[in-house]
């Protein structure tokens, strides 16, 4: 297993709430792709059935702190600075991917683009724009 990998896989282990949500992730080369797995427990409207808004914006926020956990080579998370979520259609009961691309990472600061999808990439469900403050070893 790759350093990288040993990254991602100590980040989804550690925080309580990927592990409630069922959330993976996978790397192919340095891409990551997250993987929400459908499960009644995130249905936020059982009259679509729809999964809930606060579920799809916290699997952004865990995409993207993923990914930063991938390509940071620190043990210490970075914290969320400000988050934009836009919601582009109802996320239905099925498994939902994410990806993110780090748009800038400086000393400081990382500025980070998510989309998330369901059946095709090129519809996508909600996406995320946010910056988070890196962790400096101390």
């Amino acid at each position: 297993m790759s350093e990288a990998a040993d990254r991602l896989e100590a980040f989804l282990h550690r925080v309580p709430y990927v592990r409630f949500l069922g959330m993976r992730a996978e790397l192919a080369g340095d891409e990551m792709t997250a993987t929400l797995p459908f499960s009644e427990h995130l249905v936020g409207n059982v009259m679509l059935p729809a999964l809930h808004g606060g579920v799809l914006g916290a699997f952004l926020e865990m995409t993207a702190l993923a990914q930063l956990a991938v390509a940071q080579k620190t043990t210490r998370a970075p914290k969320t600075i400000d988050l934009t979520i836009d919601y582009l259609r109802p996320g239905r009961a099925v498994t939902t991917y994410a990806r993110a691309d780090l748009r800038k990472v400086g000393r400081r600061i990382a500025n980070i683009h998510v989309e998330a999808w369901q059946e095709a990439r090129a519809s996508p469900v909600a996406s995320l724009r946010g910056h988070f403050l890196l962790a400096t070893e101390d």
